[in-house]
């Protein structure tokens, strides 16, 4: 059994420690800063094994080349610029570590970035920033269409697959589902659980793939009421699911929840 502990960086950042029961080494995921990845270590007096890193952006990989500088292996992906980078993933590429025992698949999702990757196995799916519970990254520098296509793949996970992703946005996201679909019952509950973790401190992830499918808009671009909504904010005929996708991260880009 693998367990997967938040280091809450910045503020609104998670970076993913993955340890296991009864050994002293352990690997993180998207260490943005240093700092409080050393200070867990210490505490619980455990080992970097390995760093796993899904994009290039700062908040990211910040404290990757202080972690590494004992030797530690970097995995990221091959088409951006990695610090201290050890091992170029590729679509089709697997992490294997064998403390913490681990086998992750390399799935490459452009959108947020252009080489931006996730990994997926053991039930866990560690996105980055191309996922969040409720929502998706902002198309910083790729197209909608390549954000479109990635996140087909990444539903297509099986359903009990545990979504870690790299920010806490929970409440903002749901904010602008529910303006979305203000008829989804899943999204009202989910939004009230989400409400309670955050008045209790209490980080709103992991969640489910089979949870995102029934709450996220951007899980849900096809399904006939996220449709009717977006067409009618875009007020114009909408050719094709791209072009949907397109206008719903648009509006979700300006959208300003209610006070």
């Amino acid at each position: 059994m693998l367990e997967i502990t938040p280091i809450p960086a910045f503020s609104d950042n998670y970076i993913w420690l993955i340890t296991q029961p009864g050994s002293r080494q352990a690997a993180v995921v998207d260490p943005g800063d240093a700092a409080p990845v050393q200070a867990v270590l210490e505490d619980r007096g455990l080992e970097l094994a390995a760093i796993l890193v899904t994009h290039h952006h700062p908040d990211h990989v910040g404290g990757v080349g202080i972690l590494a500088a004992d030797d530690v292996p970097v995995y990221g992906p091959a088409g951006e610029t990695i610090p201290a980078l050890t091992h170029a993933l590729r679509v089709g590429d697997q992490v294997k570590l064998s403390n913490p025992a681990i086998r992750l698949e390399v799935i490459e999702v452009p959108g947020h970035t252009l080489g931006h990757i996730a990994f997926a196995g053991d039930g866990l799916l560690f996105a980055g920033d191309a996922l969040f519970s409720g929502g998706c990254g902002r198309l910083f520098e790729g197209t909608a269409a390549q954000m479109l296509a990635s996140l087909t793949r990444l539903r297509e996970l099986p359903g009990d697959t545990l979504l870690y992703c790299g920010h806490e946005y929970t409440l903002a996201n749901l904010a602008f589902a529910r303006a979305v679909e203000p008829d989804n019952p899943d999204l009202a509950k989910r939004l009230q659980q989400a409400r309670e973790q955050r008045d209790n401190q209490q980080p709103t992830l992991p969640s489910s793939l089979d949870e995102e499918r029934r709450i996220n808009p951007f899980l849900r671009w096809d399904q006939p009421a996220v449709k009717a909504a977006v067409t009618e904010h875009a007020g114009r005929t909408l050719a094709n699911d791209t072009e949907i996708f397109a206008e719903l991260r648009a509006w979700k880009d300006n959208f300003k929840p209610p006070q």
